[in-house]
């Protein structure tokens, strides 16, 4: 018999946890209730959700809205969100995990002390984030959209290092990546320029990684259960497969092959902070019916 464990570290961060919990608390008031954007980058999770009464919109359908509620999920939104909130008349519950939160208002405070400098010589405010995402969107808002995004270390070069650089993070980013581009700028900065570094990756994410590398190590096959659009859930599946080259990401039991299970002993099932716990146990379920 395959020996299974699910990874006691993995699962929803208390961000995700919190707007979740709001959610289910409006709906339980049996009123309508939106949401902007997927509540969280698990589709099974979303489903599960919608049907309990969510309608998930974008910023398209939310211009058009007018006296309703609306739901603001962990990842955050820039101000012109709010704004629309105010003229429309529709009534906001903000799930913003307070990690985001406190990094959107560090960023807002940086831009708006920042000196007022001619086009060419202003301080860079910089975020390692991957462009488009929710989260990103919200802090860039917060610099009128004058902050610079760059995606890897690989994209490092192309900021001014002649000018001031104050470097930021999406919370759920690598912090080895983070610390190599902190590394390079301060290699090539100007003597002339200012360079600081705020490190804004949430804990209850970078802390997962060693844990979660101690975990892959211990089994012969992981199931690493996650939405593909899962900006941590990339990471942590990375992980994941370096430590342990025989490891499958899965967004549902269905996923799951047979065939992976041959000459198995043992199986971790492990996921990103948008995965709920009981899509690993039916992961879990999934596998012992196999051996039936």
């Amino acid at each position: 018999m395959i020996q299974i464990e699910i990874d006691e570290g993995s699962g929803f961060c208390f961000g995700v946890t919190t707007a979740i919990k709001k959610a289910e608390e409006e709906l339980a008031k049996g009123e309508k209730l939106y949401c902007l954007g997927d509540i969280v980058h698990n589709g099974r999770e979303c489903d599960r959700l919608r049907e309990m009464g969510l309608i998930t919109i974008n910023h398209e359908e939310m211009e058009q809205l007018h006296d309703a509620k609306v739901l603001l999920r962990a990842h955050g939104e820039p101000p012109e969100t709010y704004e629309l909130a105010r003229k429309n008349n529709i009534e906001i519950i903000d799930a913003t995990c307070p990690v985001v939160l406190k990094l959107q208002k560090r960023i807002k405070e940086q831009y708006e002390t920042s000196p007022n400098l001619p086009k060419g010589e202003e301080s860079q405010i910089v975020i390692f984030g991957k462009k488009g995402h929710a989260e990103v969107l919200g802090l860039v808002g917060q610099t009128q959209s004058n902050a610079i995004v760059i995606e890897s270390s690989d994209e490092v070069t192309k900021l001014d290092f002649t000018r001031d650089i104050y470097l930021y993070s999406q919370t759920t980013k690598s912090l080895d990546e983070f610390n190599r581009i902190i590394d390079y700028i301060q290699t090539h900065i100007s003597p002339d320029a200012t360079f600081k570094s705020f490190d804004t990756i949430c804990r209850s994410v970078a802390n997962r990684m060693p844990n979660i590398s101690q975990f892959a190590a211990k089994h012969d096959l992981i199931l690493f259960v996650c939405g593909r659009k899962s900006s941590n859930g990339k990471v942590l599946y990375n992980e994941c497969l370096r430590v342990n080259p025989n490891t499958h990401l899965v967004e549902d039991p269905q996923e799951i092959e047979s065939a992976w299970l041959e000459g198995i002993q043992s199986v971790g099932i492990c996921g990103a902070t948008s995965t709920p716990r009981w899509l690993m146990e039916q992961c879990r379920d999934a596998i012992q019916n196999m051996q039936k």
